[in-house]
């Protein structure tokens, strides 16, 4: 059994964000795959397929990014993943270009809230994340206005693109494992020209302070 996890936060409101790429990812990865339906497990949405002849399940927690670790918890401990070699979190990346993505075995969190809480709930840092990368914010801008907002239209074809490509990445990892997947996908990907248009910010005062994060 393999484990794939895609990272973001829940509600219509958070759709397209930039802080939810994970999501975006998963789902592809879940179309690519014909997964069955979605259910409601694990404080998350949940489905399984199969790739491969490999066992898959899918978890998109639904517990705002900055909680992500107990629904992943649950998961990883019904399904006896520990040692957890057999977990893949997606995950938005500040310090990777519109366009990138990078796959990681183990490692800090590095400034992702929602990888250190679930680094926090398993007590380990040793399991692999792909990071897709969606920039940083231009000078002057507030950084979780900037992750809650959604690309601009100078960066949706390459969101598109680069979602479709970490898609493949996550099924690659299932069948090859984690060092041909970084052989083969790291250094893929051109950044876009950068997109000036001030965000609009998605959070407001009714979000539970700090779940949504950065």
């Amino acid at each position: 059994m393999k484990l794939i996890v895609g990272l973001g936060n829940p509600g219509r409101k958070y759709d397209q964000t930039r802080h939810n790429v994970g999501f975006v990812t998963l789902a592809k990865v879940a179309s690519l795959t014909c997964a069955s339906p979605s259910k409601v497990r694990f404080e998350g949405d949940f489905a399984e397929a199969m790739w491969a002849n490999q066992k898959i399940a899918l978890l998109w927690p639904q517990t705002f990014m900055n909680l992500s670790g107990q629904s992943v918890r649950k998961a990883v401990d019904f399904f006896k993943l520990v040692p957890t070699d057999d977990l893949l979190v997606i995950c938005d990346d500040l310090d990777l270009d519109v366009g990138r993505i990078r796959i990681k075995r183990n490692g800090s969190a590095g400034g992702q809230r929602g990888v250190a809480d679930i680094i926090r709930h398993l007590a380990s840092e040793d399991f692999a994340r792909l990071k897709v990368g969606i920039g940083r914010p231009p000078k002057g801008w507030d950084t979780a206005d900037y992750v809650l907002g959604k690309f601009g239209s100078a960066e949706a074809d390459a969101i598109e693109t680069v979602t479709t490509t970490a898609a493949r990445a996550a099924m690659d990892w299932v069948t090859d494992g984690c060092s041909d997947v970084m052989a083969k996908y790291n250094h893929v990907g051109k950044p876009p020209k950068k997109d000036k248009s001030k965000p609009r910010p998605q959070s407001d005062s009714s979000e539970p302070s700090g779940q949504a994060g950065l």
